[in-house]
């Protein structure tokens, strides 16, 4: 009787640390305005002659979403604002890919290190690593950032 609640009460703990990082999760997400996204990406050194082509891509990739998540066909995953894969450039639950993190770094509001893994990926691959700016952006009217 005693160990079956000792078992029952490590259920309960279990259950409501669940619950709290839920909550917690939940409460790091943001949806950024197109001019908080803009004034964001600067204070993390994003070049301002491209703040239209990364705010474009953010758009098109996860809606300015930080705690966006998308299941791709390959069994990979994209995470956060900038939809960064885990095939080559993160890994689920531990650190690893090329920016050497665990993707789900990537949906709180913190976008330091969302910010280090894409210009590695820019660096290495430009703009055309994103499947959303390559349809949405490149060639097309830009959004305009100039009064954020």
């Amino acid at each position: 009787m005693a160990k079956q609640i000792k078992n029952y009460a490590f259920i309960i703990l279990m259950l409501n640390l669940i619950i709290i990082n839920q909550r917690h999760t939940l409460i790091e997400a943001k949806l950024l305005t197109r001019c908080q996204l803009a004034k964001e990406l600067l204070r993390h050194d994003f070049p301002r002659s491209y703040l239209s082509n990364w705010v474009c891509l953010v758009e098109s990739e996860s809606g300015r979403s930080t705690s966006k998540s998308m299941q791709l066909p390959n069994q990979s995953v994209s995470y956060g604002l900038f939809q960064i894969n885990s095939k080559n450039w993160c890994r689920k639950g531990r650190r690893g890919g090329i920016c050497n993190i665990k993707c789900e770094e990537f949906l709180n509001d913190e976008i330091s290190d969302d910010s280090r893994c894409a210009m590695q990926i820019f660096n290495r691959h430009g703009f055309q690593a994103w499947p959303g700016w390559m349809s949405k952006c490149r060639g097309r009217t830009l959004p305009d950032v100039s009064r954020c």
